[in-house]
């Protein structure tokens, strides 16, 4: 069985007006909800061997403050530049190139790519998926080339809002 964790990226900043959208940072309210979390699923018995993520500065630091709290190694999140504002398609082939040995996989991307494809994956919808939001599946398969086609559950929902 693989397991999917979807995770928008924690609240980011508007303050400063020229930064490129890419660059914009959390803001303080992200940098509380990304380790808040990411201590949720732990407390949920929730484990992640595999991180990827947008390379934009919010979807990296919520990634980092999520290995962090895993105590994993922050230089072995893998970077798909892709993922940054990603269509549902976009998402389904990042999810094949997936290694078989990665069994619960976390991707943190960004609206409103990320709240299209979760609303692909099971009959439970999400209307807008929040900052530092977790969808997460499971599927039965034992290879992620196999995930767009295979039958997948919903697992959970968090967000901060939810603590």
């Amino acid at each position: 069985m693989k397991s999917l964790l979807v995770i928008r990226h924690a609240k980011s900043s508007w303050s400063t007006a020229d930064l490129l959208d890419f660059d914009r940072p959390l803001n303080e309210r992200g940098k509380r909800d990304a380790p808040a979390v990411a201590d949720a699923l732990i407390k949920k018995n929730v484990s992640i061997d595999t991180f990827i993520s947008s390379p934009a500065k919010r979807a990296k630091k919520t990634a980092q403050y999520f290995c962090e709290a895993y105590q994993k190694d922050k230089d072995d999140i893998i970077f798909k530049p892709a993922l940054y504002h990603a269509s549902p398609e976009v998402f389904y082939e990042v999810i094949k190139s997936i290694g078989k040995n990665s069994d619960t996989v976390a991707i943190f991307s960004h609206n409103p790519g990320i709240t299209e494809f979760v609303n692909t994956l099971t009959d439970t919808r999400i209307d807008d998926m929040p900052t530092c939001g977790v969808y997460a599946i499971q599927m039965q398969e034992d290879d992620w080339a196999k995930f767009e086609k295979a039958e997948k559950t919903f697992w959970f929902f968090e967000a901060p809002k939810l603590l």
